[in-house]
């Protein structure tokens, strides 16, 4: 008999698969990789792999952030509602978010030093998802009050869609894992049950599905009218 598993350890799964299968990517990239241009100007591909490192560290600064009491009457916000356009994608919030990145990627300097940062902080921040209590509360950069299990969701948001733009950056075919894969169709569809028929209509795989829900891959207007059709809008992702 297969025994229950939680949304939470299938966030959980999609974490731990999904920042595994970057780190493994990153550790055989070379100088001349991490120089390359990203789609997401104007990092490099290190700039960005610097931009996944600080998303992925900001899990214990949320945990750590939750001291604090939350202002009064503070709602707890949805990884859904996490992305809404207000000031965290402002011009300055923007600014701050490229040359945060920029400047980690600068300091580490080589590819070895990237994989290294990468691999360090996976694992810290793994280890304090794997020893939290069930319903712990967190807040984020921006003053949202969450659920750890739905900040897992934004961090998975990172690992998976920044991977993908990693793998256009690299020439390669995408490495998104099924468990990210999942996670991120509950977050982007009105239901997930219909990644299958999307993925039949705009015939792609799952990580096509994903790059076309958010940006990373173009839509036909009679594509994007299907998709609206089904009630699918796109999130605010920056």
């Amino acid at each position: 008999m297969v025994g229950f598993v939680t949304v939470e350890q299938l966030r959980l799964d999609a974490f731990v698969t999904e920042s595994a299968a970057l780190a493994a990517v990153v550790a055989g990239l070379t100088g001349t990789d991490v120089r390359r241009a990203s789609p997401c100007p104007p990092w490099t591909l290190a700039g960005l792999l610097g931009h996944i490192i600080v998303a992925t560290d900001r899990i214990g600064q949320a945990v750590e952030a939750a001291r604090a009491p939350a202002a009064p009457g503070a709602p707890l916000v949805t990884a859904a509602g996490y992305y809404r356009p207000d000031h965290r994608f402002s011009a300055q919030a923007n600014t701050d978010r490229i040359d945060v990145a920029a400047a980690l990627a600068a300091r580490l300097g080589t590819a070895a030093a990237i994989a290294a940062e990468l691999a360090a902080v996976r694992e810290r921040n793994l280890a304090l998802l794997q020893s939290a209590p069930a319903g712990l509360e967190v807040r984020t950069r921006h003053g949202d009050r969450m659920q750890l299990t739905d900040f897992v969701v934004t961090r998975v948001v990172e690992l998976g869609v920044h991977g993908l733009d990693a793998a256009i950056a690299l020439e390669r075919q995408p490495w998104l894992t099924d468990p990210a894969a999942a996670v991120l169709e509950e977050l982007l569809l009105p239901d997930a049950g219909l990644a299958a028929e999307l993925r039949a209509l705009l015939r792609c795989d799952r990580a096509g599905l994903i790059a076309r829900l958010t940006g990373r891959q173009p839509v036909s207007p009679g594509e994007q009218s299907a998709l609206a059709a089904r009630g699918v809008t796109r999130l605010a992702l920056g």
